[in-house]
């Protein structure tokens, strides 16, 4: 697959087109605009994720993380993505698709982020409508799964609004700010009707 073959260029095969927003791979010279994006939402984003290194927005460690992307893309196990919007190409927040499982299994998990001053605008729905045919064409997996936690509304709505499914309720999935946490799990088949 010539997807990801270099992360460090653009390839219009590492391009996904959606509804007013594009998904491109990461690459080096987005570090400016990641790093501020990620600092000014630093507060909102805490709350939602896993403890950041303490060097996380520094340019050695997102060059470090353009490295295992390029390796887990090209290993086929994930593929990450930046949302940018279409009018101004200003990044708005990422998307991967990690946890690539072939064999009998062929699913993926999908994880999703916006910057604090583009959430709730609807660029995420969007950047998730538009990598399921990705998922399920392109990569020809069966099922794509999600998850959130339990009082996090915005994300399940996401879901609900892209197909997604709940299936249920998992304790302690996930070290979330330092702390174990439960997560309301969500899937979509290849088969399931899109939203």
């Amino acid at each position: 697959m010539a997807f990801l073959r270099s992360i460090s260029k653009t390839d219009p095969a590492s391009l996904i087109a959606g509804d007013g927003v594009h998904l491109r791979t990461p690459q080096m010279s987005d570090f400016a605009e990641w790093a501020e994006l990620r600092e000014v939402s630093r507060d909102f984003l805490t709350p939602w994720e896993p403890t950041w290194p303490t060097d996380d927005l520094t340019k050695p460690s997102f060059r470090r993380r353009l490295r295992r992307y390029q390796r887990e893309s090209r290993e086929g196990n994930a593929y990450p993505f930046f949302i940018f919007r279409d009018e101004d190409r200003a990044l708005v927040g990422g998307c991967t698709l990690s946890n690539v499982h072939r064999g009998v299994q062929q699913d993926c998990t999908l994880g999703y982020w916006a910057g604090a001053p583009f959430a709730g605008q609807g660029y995420v729905t969007r950047a998730v409508r538009a990598i399921i045919p990705f998922v399920f064409e392109e990569l020809k997996l069966h099922r794509i799964m999600a998850s959130c936690l339990l009082e996090n509304e915005r994300s399940r709505a996401v879901l609900r609004r892209c197909g997604f499914r709940e299936e249920g309720h998992s304790r302690g999935l996930l070290r979330i700010n330092g702390v174990w946490r439960d997560h309301v799990q969500f899937a979509i088949l290849r088969d399931d009707p899109r939203l």
